[in-house]
């Protein structure tokens, strides 16, 4: 990130380290290292659990040991499993932790000390999410665990992990990544002590945090440290953070800035002309005109490829100072003003770096890592993965594995936006797709190599189902963007939503031998499917194995507008083309619909108004998500701070009503449940409160009968002897008077 190359001379040849600002073409490429001595061993069958397989292998150490919270599934869908084989593939010998006992460092010292750093990580899920409930109840199971057994991570597992790693081994270096420490990577509201913590760097103790997608930040930092660097001394790699001492700048010209410059007022707006003379850039420009002392500057025409280089080259050597942690911790509008500038901070093609202050120390950020190529990315997903869990676990059934076990990754990222989603904060915005060459071979090998396919791919997805190679139709616009969301408050004329690559691909997953079927199992965003009805009609016609997830979260404009989530309309126009070429395949199919209980934004009036339309739409949901303020969220931000944070923040800013006392969050999950008989007293005792009583009864246009069968709580209330019951709840989406019926 600095404002030169620096020249590193490595055994046989010179690497470079390009500055920040550099483009995709002279990005360093993630297969470009010359290999670790190391690599004369070859690939393990499964990275090594134990001393017993090290011995087998002929290792005597290990130069990096992965530290997860999860099962050891060798799988690319699996985190550690994913950058473990990369690392490997470096020529690095690699071994794997699972599930330590965190009560001592014993468990952590089974591989012994890695020669190069411990990785650590809580797994494929923030494990407060992973281990608790919207409720903050503990989960009954966890999916990651061999046969769902819960509680085998403890709370914070990173900051856990990290600090047994430390007693294990002093001076051994520590680094912490996944999404645990993407989402904690600045000072945070943590829902489970409803109290705004640290960032997870300094109550790890970690020599350095890698956020997002790792692979390019990972590699070059193992290759410099068996160059002999010191991991106190690597300051430079995108999408890492690190602990320095308060107001440390990189040798060069360098300068902060306040954070309040960064932020810019109103709503969000039309995509706005990246090369006009605007905010800081036309304050420079005006700056350069000015009379000066001695006289005046005659006035030159600067070109536009020259503004735009003197103004990237001024973003390059800038870092932005967010509040404190002392500061937010104590202020929700400096929390919310925080968070709005972090996300603002998040586009690689132009992000700058941020500091915020820890007491007398500052967390440092890098911009964002530059994304992989699709040549990058098919590599990483082509290493010899076992595509199994490792065979310690013997015949125990892993639920996380058994769901993927027979899906297939294609892309990541998403530009969606959704304010209560965190792939954004972790994965980014900008899309990265591998080939549809790539992802064919990967259904070869999963039909070859994986124990017990018959032919039925369960997923070809992501993040999204249909994002694959969508993408800004112009680079440079993409670089300048500082939107929020691509697709929000409308799909921006920039964005490219072409399917046909999609299209091809799944007409070619179909043909394979020996694949029967190919489902799509992943979230559909309708609103871009509508944008190319072909794809519907290719969906609905070969892809849809009865029912279809989709995920319009609400109805109504006041919470959906916290979402950033389009109108109802969107879905209205996505179901009338799914139904049509439903019918014209001759197939009865069904769309099921996810809805958000008690999201910032919400009251009780949305709520009932949803609970109307299911009813309307014949909908009975089985099942139902609550809010949960996943730490960085911007609805997290919401949640704490009652601060819109998609508009500019002031003290005067606009307040965001919040579900927070039990009761209410469980009288919103109750309306997406109007069916359940256990939930009739609360919707009642709402109903009567909202003055809408009239809609307790037994017509067809109220929302809940008068009667309460016995033993569904509540006093059992008689139903009137003509009147008919209501009838028990249906599968989730389906229509009841469109259920399938037995053959």
């Amino acid at each position: 990130m600095w404002d030169k190359k620096s020249v590193c001379h490595g055994p046989g040849r010179t690497q470079v380290k390009y500055c920040m600002e550099s483009n995709q073409q002279n990005v360093r490429p993630l297969f470009g290292y010359r290999k670790f001595w190391a690599h004369r061993f070859g690939p393990a069958p499964f990275l090594p659990m134990s001393r017993a397989e090290m011995d087998t292998l002929g290792w005597d150490s290990c130069d990096i040991i992965l530290v997860t919270g999860d099962a050891y599934i060798d799988h690319p869908s699996f985190g550690m499993a994913l950058v473990g084989r990369l690392l490997e593939a470096q020529g690095f010998r690699v071994g794997i932790i699972c599930q330590p006992d965190w009560n001592s460092a014993t468990d952590f010292r089974k591989l012994g000390k890695p020669n190069l750093f411990f990785g650590v990580t809580a797994g494929n899920m923030d494990s407060m999410v992973n281990r608790y409930t919207a409720d903050r109840k503990i989960r009954s199971d966890d999916a990651y665990t061999p046969n769902g057994e819960p509680n085998k991570r403890p709370d914070h597992a990173v900051t856990v992990y990290a600090q047994r790693c430390r007693e294990a081994f002093q001076g051994c270096n520590v680094v912490i990544g996944s999404i645990e420490a993407s989402l904690r990577r600045i000072a945070h509201y943590d829902y489970w002590s409803d109290k705004v913590r640290r960032s997870v760097l300094p109550d790890s103790k970690a020599d350095l945090l890698v956020f997002g997608n790792a692979e390019r930040a990972i590699v070059e930092l193992a290759h410099r440290l068996a160059r002999g660097e010191k991991i106190s001394d690597i300051r430079d790699l995108r999408g890492t953070a690190f602990m320095v001492p308060r107001g440390w700048l990189p040798s060069g010209e360098w300068e902060a800035m306040d954070s309040t410059s960064v932020d810019t007022p109103g709503p969000l707006v039309k995509h706005a002309d990246p090369y006009a003379m605007e905010g800081d850039f036309k304050n420079e420009q005006n700056s350069r005109l000015t009379v000066e002392e001695g006289g005046t500057q005659p006035i030159r025409i600067v070109s536009r490829a020259e503004r735009l280089a003197a103004r990237q080259d001024r973003r390059a050597h800038t870092v932005v100072r967010l509040p404190s942690y002392e500061q937010v911790k104590d202020d929700p509008v400096l929390y919310a003003h925080a968070s709005r500038t972090f996300h603002l901070e998040s586009n690689p093609g132009n992000a700058r770096a941020l500091v915020q202050g820890h007491g007398e120390r500052d967390v440092w950020l890098n911009p964002p890592p530059i994304p992989l190529t699709t040549e990058e990315l098919d590599a990483v997903y082509e290493l010899p993965y076992a595509r199994r869990p490792h065979p310690a676990y013997g015949d125990a059934k892993i639920p996380a594995w058994e769901m993927i076990r027979f899906s297939v990754n294609i892309m990541r990222g998403c530009f969606g936006g959704c304010t209560f989603c965190s792939i954004t904060e972790h994965e980014g915005r900008i899309i990265q797709s591998r080939s549809e060459d790539s992802v064919i071979r990967e259904i070869e090998e999963m039909r070859d190599k994986t124990p017990g396919f018959t032919g039925i791919v369960s997923d070809l997805g992501g993040p999204t189902a249909n994002m694959f190679h969508l993408k800004c139709k112009d680079e440079k616009i993409e670089s300048a963007c500082r939107r929020l969301s691509c697709v929000y408050p409308d799909i921006c004329e920039n964005m490219n939503t072409d399917h046909s690559k999609l299209i091809s691909l799944y007409r070619k997953a179909r043909t394979i031998k020996g694949v029967k079927k190919v489902f799509i199992g992943s979230g559909l965003r309708y609103d871009l499917a509508v944008r190319s009805p072909e794809y519907i009609k290719e969906l609905v016609t070969h892809h849809v194995g009865g029912y279809l997830k989709i995920a319009p979260e609400h109805t109504e404009e006041r919470p959906l507008s916290k979402m950033m989530k389009p109108g109802i309309g969107s879905y209205d126009r996505f179901k009338q083309l799914f139904d049509r070429f439903s019918r014209e395949a001759g197939k009865e199919q069904y769309l099921i619909p996810y809805f958000i209980a008690a999201h910032p934004g919400t009251e009780d009036e949305d709520m009932l108004n949803l609970a109307l339309w299911l009813k309307k739409n014949n909908f009975r949901l089985d099942q139902v998500q609550t809010f949960i303020p996943t730490p960085m969220a911007m609805a997290t931000t919401m949640y704490h701070s009652e601060r819109n944070p998609l508009r500019k923040v002031t003290r005067s800013s606009e307040h965001v009503g919040t579900v927070r006392n039990g009761r209410q969050r469980k009288l919103h999950k109750a309306f997406l449940r109007y069916h359940d008989p256990a939930n009739w007293p609360l919707l009642r005792e709402a109903l009567k409160e909202m003055g809408r009583a009239d809609l307790i009864g037994n017509g067809k246009k109220q929302l809940i009968p008068a009667w309460q069968p016995a033993g569904t709580g509540g006093a059992p209330v008689a139903p009137s002897r003509n009147t008919r019951r209501t009838a028990p709840p249906t599968r989730a989406g389906m229509p009841r008077q469109s259920r399938p019926r037995s053959k």
